[in-house]
Formats: C-alpha cells, structure tokens, sequence
C-alpha cells in the first residue's frame, strides 16, 4: 500500500510539472513583433505573431518589433563651414527588416543607430555653410535618410525618413538673423504698399481716361444727332418752301392761263384786251424785283397801244 501511495504521489508530481510545462511553453507574439528562440543559447528559429508552444527548459524567447519606430537623437553641436557652432536636433524613423540580424549583427540596436545619426550630421552639416543649412533642410533630410540607410543595412535595419527638427545658433547670431528677417519684411511690406499705390493710380487714371473717352464719345454723338436734325430740319423746311413756291406759281399760271382763255373767248375789242393784260401783268409783277414776264401776244398788244411806260410807272 505504502509503493502504490508512493507511486501515486509521484504521478502526481509527473502531471503537475507536465502542466506546469505546458503552461510556461506557451508564448503569444503580439502584431508587429516576431519572437527569436534560442536553444542552450543558440539561435533556433523565428515565430510570428500569435499563439506559439517552445520548450520552457531550453528554449529562450527574445521579442523583437518589426513595425515602423522613431527615435529623438539628442541635440548636438556642429561646427558649420564658416565656423558658426549651432546645436541641430534630429529624430530617425526606422524599421527592423531581419529581426536576426538586429538581434546578433550588433549589440545595441538603438544606441548604434542614435550613435550613427550623430556621426552622419556632423559631417554633412559640418561641409555647409549657415545660411545654406537654414534654407536647405529638406536637402539635408534627404542625405541624412541615404548615410543612415546604407550604415546600418548590416544590422537588419531600414532607416525610412531622418527629419531635423530644430536648429539653433547662438544669441548673438540669432539676434542679427531677426534683425535681418524684420528688416526684410519692413521692405517687403514697403514694396508691396508701393506697388499697391502704383498700380491704384494706374487704376485710377485708366478710369479717369475711360470716363473722359466715354464722355467724348457720347458729346460728339450728341453732337451728330444735333446735326443730322438740323440738315434733317433744314431739308425739310426747303423742301417745304419749294413745294409751296412751285405750288403758288403752278396757281399763279394757271390763273393767267384762265383769264387768258376767258379774255381770248370773250370776243372783247383791242382796247378792253389791252387793258385786261396790263391788270395781269400789273399783278404778275407783285413781288419780283424789278423784273416783269410779258406773255409775247400781250407785247404786241401794248405795242400798238403804246402804253407800256405808264404801265411801269404805275
């Protein structure tokens, strides 16, 4: 009895340790990581993300993550080309590509990354001149990201972007440098107000010479029209008078023409015809300066008669 107890208790022992294995053997991975497991210290395999069982007795599990990370360098001071000592602070966007090497090509990922940065902007920015690193950040980026990139692809590493976020120089040079911007823009500002005037004059002249070409135009249209009812009024008041004229003298001839025809068809004697013409005439010359129309049968008339001087007197 006292085996089989001993048995069981060793048994229980066995179970126990088994759970107790099993429990320690599971590892779960989260997304963006991947697990390197080492047996007796030794690379052994990678796992990915999720629920994964290693022999809780050998096997050792180092987390690596392989999603996108950034790291602030440290602000540094750098001796730029004309000996001007500006302190630059950088930050580096990277991502682990092959998590073994991050793990076994190097001992301090992170450190020799920062460690590196510093290296690379010292001997970029060193080669510049102030004003040019002022005005060329993104130039600067762009070299930083290809020296960091290409240094640690030995360590499994893929630098993605190198942002610089500030650059500071010295008081004194600070001071001259908002000296300068202000006095820039004090100029700035004057030129754009003297443009601004220039080109409102301009305006305003042009609006000035529209309205005086505009009122030119609309005075010598007047004027036109002015005209043109003039002649117009002209033309027709002649032509008025005209018809008036030749209708007064259309009756003045037909009334001659009808005491004519009535004298010649009265049968009257020589004397009463004489005296009948020269009442005709008499009207005939009403009006007319110093001209009188003698019909020619009437002439021989006061021929015979020989009355045509007291007939002008009268």
């Amino acid at each position: 009895m006292e085996g089989i107890g001993v048995l069981f208790i060793l048994f229980l022992i066995v179970i126990i340790a088994a759970i107790i294995c099993l429990i320690k053997g599971v590892r779960i991975i989260k997304q963006g990581e991947v697990g390197i497991v080492e047996k007796l210290g030794k690379y052994h395999r990678t796992i990915d993300a999720g629920l994964n069982f290693v022999n809780p007795i050998w096997d050792k599990v180092r987390t690596v993550i392989i999603k996108e990370l950034t790291m602030d360098v440290p602000p540094q001071n750098v001796i730029t080309k004309d000996n001007v000592t500006i302190s630059i602070d950088t930050v580096v966007f990277y991502r682990i590509t092959d998590p073994t090497k991050a793990v076994y090509a190097i001992n301090d990922l992170r450190r020799s990354i920062q460690y590196m940065a510093q290296t690379t902007v010292r001997n970029i920015v060193g080669k510049m001149e102030l004003e040019e690193i002022l005005a060329s950040r993104d130039t600067i980026n762009s070299q930083l990201r290809e020296s960091l990139d290409i240094a640690t692809d030995p360590w499994g590493c893929k630098v993605n972007n190198v942002e610089i976020k500030d650059i500071v120089p010295p008081r004194d040079v600070k001071e001259a440098m908002e000296k300068l911007i202000t006095a820039d823009r004090t100029k700035r500002s004057s030129i754009l107000l003297a443009e601004g005037e220039k080109e409102s004059a301009i305006r305003i002249a042009e609006g000035q010479r529209e309205s005086k070409i505009l009122q030119a135009d609309a005075e010598k249209e007047s004027n036109i029209k002015r005209a043109e009812g003039v002649r117009q009024s002209r033309i027709l008041e002649a032509t008025g008078e005209a018809e008036a004229i030749e209708r007064i003298a259309q009756a003045k001839a037909k009334d001659i023409e009808l005491q004519y025809e009535a004298l010649r068809n009265a049968n009257l004697d020589d004397k009463m015809v004489a005296v009948k013409s020269l009442e005709t005439l008499k009207e005939a010359s009403q009006g007319a300066a110093n001209k009188v129309f003698i019909p020619f049968d009437t002439t021989k008339t006061l021929g015979s008669l020989g009355t045509i001087k007291e007939a002008f007197k009268d």
